[in-house]
């Protein structure tokens, strides 16, 4: 237990500078299914009632390794121009526990025949608290000790355009900084982070298609982040891709499977190797993705690939 509790305190001081923590949001590698957790513009862009659930399982093998769940679900209202949405996120890493629960608003303009453009503002609250286990350990550390458990509001906003066949959004769904330690000497940040994302859908063959895409993040204090995407999609039910994630200090590299079991039904699978220092001592991260959409309405004029 020593060892595990010495490794929750490396892991915080690896993450930090000499006087701040700065958290960020989760990431995954099938991002690109899941992009309402990041922007609220997405909300209500599929045409549908779309439900989202996602586990991820980070460096397994290390102790202490993250464990993330997410939820979401949004819609497109009778006005189709307004779409609403819930977003859930529980994150764990070792004895620091992460719970993100906000609502999504969403307005889309169309600005050509084929072209939408949506603003999305983000509403909520964040928990961020440590296990008892560990404040028993160090009674004594203020930086343990004046940590607090509690819910916090924060807001964020994005853009999305897009079409059936690509889209570009950029988003920063908190913006608000938030101290989670209660003393002076040291700092629990919640950071502003920026994210812009893109892809598009290129015809290989009949049967055939081609979805590169990429993710850039930009966090205060932090280096870039980037993530580089291309799946290929057959007969519209089966998903085969490729993953690459890197930034100044951390790599991985990762595959995707996805299948389109029913018209409304979707699951998927990735796997990321690490390509940091981290690679000696964990076998991998996994990720299992689950997608659940109602089309009862005829609004839904061509397939979604994103």
């Amino acid at each position: 237990m020593k060892k595990f509790i010495k490794f929750n305190i490396i892991a915080l001081v690896l993450l930090c500078s000499s006087a701040a923590f700065s958290q960020q949001l989760p990431q995954f590698t099938q991002y690109m299914f899941n992009t309402i957790s990041i922007n609220p513009a997405y909300a209500g862009s599929r045409e549908t009632l779309s439900l989202v659930g996602l586990h991820r399982s980070q460096w397994i093998g290390l102790d202490g390794g993250p464990t993330t769940q997410t939820f979401s679900i949004h819609s497109p209202l009778r006005n189709e121009k307004v779409g609403l949405g819930l977003s859930f996120i529980h994150d764990e890493l070792g004895f620091e526990n992460f719970s993100y629960i906000y609502g999504d608003f969403s307005y889309t303009i169309q600005v050509s025949e084929k072209t939408k453009l949506a603003f999305g503002l983000k509403g909520g609250f964040t928990s961020y608290s440590v296990d008892q286990e560990l404040r028993d350990a160090y009674p004594t550390d203020p930086a343990i000790r004046g940590i607090e458990d509690r819910w916090s509001p924060n807001i964020g906003a994005g853009a999305f355009l897009h079409t059936n066949r690509w889209y570009v959004g950029l988003s920063a769904p908190r913006i608000l900084n938030t101290d989670y330690n209660g003393t002076e000497d040291y700092e629990a940040l919640e950071r502003i982070s920026y994210y812009l994302t893109g892809g598009v859908v290129v015809d290989v063959s009949e049967n055939t298609k081609f979805k590169p895409s990429f993710m850039v993040k930009a966090t205060n204090g932090a280096p870039l982040s980037y993530d580089i995407t291309g799946n290929f999609l057959f007969y519209d039910k089966l998903w085969l891709g490729a993953a690459y994630r890197f930034d100044e200090s951390a790599g991985a590299l990762g595959g995707i499977v996805d299948f389109q079991v029913s018209k409304e039904f979707r699951i998927g699978y990735a796997y990321e190797h690490p390509i940091s220092d981290i690679r000696p001592y964990s076998s991998g991260t996994h990720e299992i993705l689950l997608m659940f959409e109602v089309f009862k309405s005829k609004r839904v004029k061509s397939p979604r690939y994103f």
